[in-house]
């Protein structure tokens, strides 16, 4: 009876690595980094970015213009103007340097906040896409943070190309 048992064990056994090569899953990984640069919705809202803060970022470059220039002056007349006329363009200038980075800590908080959101809209249409072509093409998984991926597995052009076609 023991044989029998022990037998009946074995042969199981030997059927396990047979049903997990049956079982073959498909898999696909999705490149994020890519898609956020090449991807036509992703340059869509950089482009609307960079439109947006145009503006601001010449408002600084002129800021830092004037800063430049007021150092070169200070550096070059200093000697020459009167104690009480180069304290106030000393003062002039720090203030133009305090507003100056003030202004650009806000530019960039703003810039950051905008491009978090714009970039969430792409995730999000990039992962409606995504989900389209695994159930499309019947899919198991597709990953989208990896350390290392075959190009095998790499749909990431498939999901760029389904972005482009919307």
């Amino acid at each position: 009876m023991k044989k029998l048992a022990l037998t009946i064990i074995v042969l199981s056994l030997s059927q396990i690595p047979g049903m997990a090569a049956a079982a073959e899953y498909k898999i696909g990984f999705v490149n994020t980094e890519r898609v956020f640069r090449e991807a036509a919705p992703a340059q869509k809202a950089q482009k609307k970015l960079e439109k947006e803060f145009a503006a601001r970022d010449q408002e600084l470059q002129k800021m830092a213009k004037q800063a430049k220039d007021l150092q070169a002056y200070l550096e070059r007349e200093g000697v020459t103007i009167s104690d009480t006329e180069r304290r106030a363009k000393e003062r002039d200038l720090a203030n133009l340097n305090r507003d100056f980075q003030r202004m650009q800590r806000e530019f960039r908080e703003d810039l950051n906040l905008r491009r978090n959101e714009e970039l969430s809209a792409v995730q999000e249409r990039a992962n409606k896409a995504i989900i389209a072509i695994a159930e499309s093409e019947k899919f198991d998984l597709i990953l989208q943070e990896a350390v290392y991926a075959s190009h095998r597995i790499d749909v990431t052009e498939k999901v760029l190309k389904a972005l482009s076609d919307k």
